[in-house]
């Protein structure tokens, strides 16, 4: 009885009073917003340098200015995957808010969209490459012997293929994601776990909000990890 008493007391102060439970639902759209566009952000810039990286490994005979302006993006592309995997996502996060915009009045959740955005690129990239580069060499031979150009090789054949071996592999590094944007409170946006954080400091009781985080994440990385699973099955499905 007791137990249930301080139960309905704890949770009563944590999320009915004063209406904490908002701080949760409101940093849950925070977090759902910087991720999705995080997401959209990664995978734009994942895919092109990852074309860039194979084009620079698997292009064949070109002019030696094609061939000069690939090098130099080719190396553009190595120091960016080398810097933003190289670095922790926190470095990145408040290297760009109080250094890149420091003197610039701006949003933080463009800021973090746009750091956890870059530093998921550099992951996508990598994944693609990986994808690119397993699709068999015959592959292009049949797109050339087509009369294809290179490109269109490439955007004809072998990235349908190269998305769909990767998509499991996406899906993964988007759920990391999703976890990483937890770190986004270290420059002061309202997101789910500053939400939980908030609650703390007020009431003084760290269980219930940070429980309450934790089963919110949780609850979404199950609900992505099912869905990811049924697509790879559909996957798996239509290629029989």
């Amino acid at each position: 009885m007791e137990f249930a008493d301080k139960f309905q007391k704890d949770f009563y102060l944590n999320f009915i009073k004063d209406d904490r439970w908002r701080y949760i639902v409101n940093g849950l759209g925070v977090t759902l917003k910087v991720t999705l566009f995080a997401v959209l952000i990664g995978i734009v810039l994942g895919f092109v340098v990852a074309i860039i990286r194979s084009t620079h490994d698997k292009a064949g005979s070109m002019s030696k200015f094609l061939r000069g302006t690939l090098n130099v993006l080719n190396f553009l592309c190595n120091v960016y995957l080398t810097v933003i995997r190289g670095t922790p996502v926190l470095v990145q996060l408040l290297i760009i808010y109080f250094v890149i915009f420091a003197s610039v009045r701006i949003d933080k959740s463009f800021v973090a969209i746009i750091a956890f955005g870059i530093n998921s690129g550099a992951y996508v990239a990598e994944i693609v490459r990986g994808g690119i580069m397993s699709i068999d060499q015959g592959q292009f031979e049949a797109g050339r012997s087509l009369g294809f150009s290179f490109t269109k090789t490439m955007m004809l054949i072998i990235l349908p293929q190269t998305f769909k071996n990767v998509l499991p592999a996406l899906g993964n590094e988007f759920i990391v994601l999703l976890k990483e944007t937890s770190v986004a409170g270290y420059i002061a946006l309202e997101d789910l776990t500053k939400g939980g954080d908030i609650i703390r400091s007020r009431t003084y009781s760290a269980l219930f909000p940070l429980l309450a985080v934790a089963i919110i994440y949780l609850a979404i990385v199950i609900l992505l990890s099912q869905l990811l699973k049924l697509l790879e099955r559909r996957l798996r499905s239509s290629e029989k």
